[in-house]
């Protein structure tokens, strides 16, 4: 890691950090994670695992972590799912919608007072998922024809899995974009939306926060147009080659969430 005088972990209250690359890889966890919780728990930090997946429930990441020997209570868990929940909730209340995705999504749509339409709804909603299939799909673009608003659950093109990546939301949509002409609004990262209320979850001003994350594209843009700090790690999908690319930098690049300790202590670590 490269020292940075302008970003002090001890001083900061908050920190939010993505999940899929940066916790874990697959059903693995990634090394130094239980270091960096304990961390967090010792000096009494507000933290929140905020993940652009919207399949999970935050029981049944909660439960996922457990398995890893993590234990981590289900409200430090805000998914893009809940944050398309509350979204719609704020937009039109009681709406109906026509959902493609799992347990994580439905169940939030659920909770926030919305039902399920596949005749007229007001929105098509789109997350990951198992129930994708050209049926399902040919669907929702008829519906989006018909009137119904587009919803993805979030931007990502892909995700990390353990032999590789898969298909995320954004490669999901782009079919029913493309059949219908229709442009999709994305709910989860880098949606300033799912940031604030993020910060609001953890009761800390931005300046207060750090954004740990594995992609430059959501998780150190977002953060950066929160006005938090930011930590890239090279847990996940972005390489330190690819990092270059981009027209913005983090505050910080760590190898993985272990180092978070390390640097806290002045253990600085040049990559």
């Amino acid at each position: 890691m490269k020292q940075n005088n302008m970003l002090d972990f001890n001083e900061k209250k908050g920190f939010i950090c993505d999940m899929d690359g940066v916790i874990y890889h697959g059903n693995k966890i990634l090394p130094g994670v239980a270091e960096f919780i304990q961390w967090l728990h010792d000096e009494k930090k507000e933290y929140l695992f905020l993940t652009n997946n919207s399949g999970y429930t935050p029981r049944e990441l909660h439960q996922k972590l457990a398995r890893m020997g993590v234990d981590v209570p289900e409200e430090h868990f805000y998914t893009s799912a809940l944050a398309t929940a509350a979204f719609l909730q704020e937009q039109s209340p009681g709406c109906s919608v026509f959902a493609i995705g799992e347990a994580g999504l439905l169940n939030a749509l659920y909770d926030a007072g919305l039902t399920m339409n596949d005749v007229n709804p007001d929105y098509v909603v789109v997350g990951e998922g198992r129930t994708y299939s050209l049926d399902t799909l040919t669907k929702a673009t008829n519906l989006v024809l018909r009137g119904a608003k587009l919803i993805g659950a979030n931007s990502d093109v892909s995700g990390p899995i353990e032999n590789g990546i898969a298909p995320a939301c954004r490669a999901l949509i782009a079919p029913i974009e493309m059949a219908t002409g229709t442009n999709a609004y994305f709910c989860g990262k880098p949606n300033p939306l799912m940031m604030r209320t993020g910060l609001r979850l953890l009761n800390c001003h931005s300046a207060e926060a750090v954004m740990v994350g594995d992609r430059m594209d959501t998780d150190v843009v977002s953060g950066l147009e929160s006005g938090m700090s930011t930590v890239l790690v090279l847990s996940g999908v972005t390489s330190l080659e690819l990092m270059k690319t981009y027209a913005y930098r983090p505050s910080v690049v760590l190898n993985g969430v272990g180092d978070i300790p390390a640097a806290a202590r002045g253990e600085f670590i040049a990559l």
